[in-house]
């Protein structure tokens, strides 16, 4: 199979997560390269639904090593709870089926309440986060004052670093009424005791990576989010603050291009956004309304509703070049089966003008309107649980067809419901 970059091609929520754990079985090793805890990977086996929110979709496979890479950032706390949710569940946990990097950055307390000061003050101009800190986290990174799993290993220098970001978080939260200041010393007994349950798991993971690799082993790099909420790729500033697309995983695990065989896009039949940000191709009518019912269109992490719209080949030919997909994996193509007629956005209207590619200009792309063409759907030919292309309906095959002709690569896999087993490898 190779080592295989699995991505969004949307603005997340594409089902990135069935995917990789369905892929799982031909790998060795799963490895997520970005974002935190406000992502939700839903896998659904047999009666069971698992939803997933730091630990790679591979988890649910024995025998694989699960890693979380530098590039992730880490809630201690909510990556214990979800250590301990699917041990409870009967999903073993230990050394040998996850690693955590020793380079991935803590989300702290103050990273949360920052989150949501800022989302408050910008009031309608909200950025639309989840409120749990990734943002922030990003920000301390960058700014080199953030606080790493490693730390947690070096008392006297975590407390040093702490005091003095307390110290400086202390100094703005007198701005917020309300809002205690922030106990330096309860925090670090929090996360000394954090460090602790998690120190079996910590790894030099770029080290085990490449080893893996060199060894001949197949590994996927799972990414969260979508191309369009990438930090330098997507709506900015409606956006998540990491490197959502292919080149993340490069920077995110610390391994090198040359190792990688394929780049898959994740990307729905149709098209949806969860939070604040221009959508071209939504709809706000009965048919919006429709997909979004049918599509259970609602966070798996935060159960906000999604908005949710026709597909937009504009945005999907943007997603192809930046990522350098290979190859397409198409899901939920089962929503649309009471569909008489479907649209997809071919272009968009600005002004005079007819654009085909994404627009990078905020204020032009809000003044954008999609130009449609529209297709036979296939009503009344289900494709729900259908597991062989050649048996979906014609005009479904045809769709299919049509979205590798606009955008020329082949759809690899087709996800035809929600459960492990509905999908068509091609």
């Amino acid at each position: 199979m190779g080592n295989i970059i699995i991505v969004g091609t949307q603005w997340g929520d594409e089902g990135k997560g069935k995917i990789v754990d369905c892929l799982t079985e031909k790998s060795n090793v799963v490895a997520r390269y970005q974002g935190g805890h406000n992502a939700g990977h839903t896998v659904v086996i047999g009666d069971e639904k698992f939803i997933l929110h730091l630990i790679p979709s591979g988890i649910l496979h024995k025998g694989k090593m699960c890693i979380i890479g530098n590039g992730v950032v880490v809630e201690p706390k909510a990556l214990i709870d979800e250590i301990a949710e699917l041990e409870k569940r009967g999903v073993k946990v230990t050394r040998d089926n996850l690693r955590v990097s020793k380079n991935s950055h803590l989300i702290m307390p103050y990273h949360i309440l920052l989150d949501g000061w800022k989302e408050l003050k910008k009031g309608s101009k909200k950025i639309g986060t989840t409120g749990r800190g990734i943002g922030p986290c990003y920000t301390t990174k960058a700014e080199r004052s953030g606080i790493r799993m490693l730390d947690l290993f070096w008392p006297e220098q975590f407390k040093e670093k702490l005091k003095a970001n307390i110290s400086d978080i202390n100094c703005m939260l007198e701005q917020i009424p309300g809002v205690e200041k922030l106990d330096a010393e309860l925090i670090y007994n929090d996360y000394i005791a954090y460090g602790k349950k998690l120190e079996k798991f910590v790894d030099d993971t770029d080290i085990t990576i490449n080893e893996a690799i060199k060894s001949g082993s197949n590994c996927l790099f799972e990414g969260a989010q979508g191309t369009l909420l990438d930090v330098d790729h997507g709506t900015y500033p409606f956006v998540t603050s990491s490197s959502a697309t292919a080149g993340g995983a490069m920077t995110g695990l610390g391994v090198g291009p040359k190792c990688v065989d394929e780049v898959y896009g994740v990307a729905k039949a149709y098209t949806t956004r969860v939070g604040e940000g221009p959508f071209p191709s939504e709809l706000s009518d009965d048919t919006g309304q429709l997909l979004r019912e049918k599509g259970a269109e609602y966070g798996a992490t935060t159960g906000r509703a999604r908005r949710c719209g026709w597909l937009d080949f504009v945005v999907l030919r943007h997603a192809v070049r930046v990522n350098g997909l290979t190859g397409l994996v198409i899901t939920k193509l089962d929503i649309l089966d009471d569909m008489e007629k479907i649209k997809v956005c071919v272009g968009y209207k600005y002004g005079n003008e007819t654009l085909r590619d994404f627009p990078k200009e905020l204020p032009k792309l809000e003044g954008c309107t999609p130009v449609y063409e529209e297709v036979d759907g296939w009503k009344g030919q289900a494709t729900t649980g259908v597991r062989s292309y050649d048996k979906l309906p014609q005009k479904a095959r045809d769709y299919i067809a049509l979205i590798e002709k606009t955008l020329d690569v082949p759809v690899v896999i087709i996800s035809t419901g929600q459960d492990r087993d509905d999908i068509i490898y091609r």
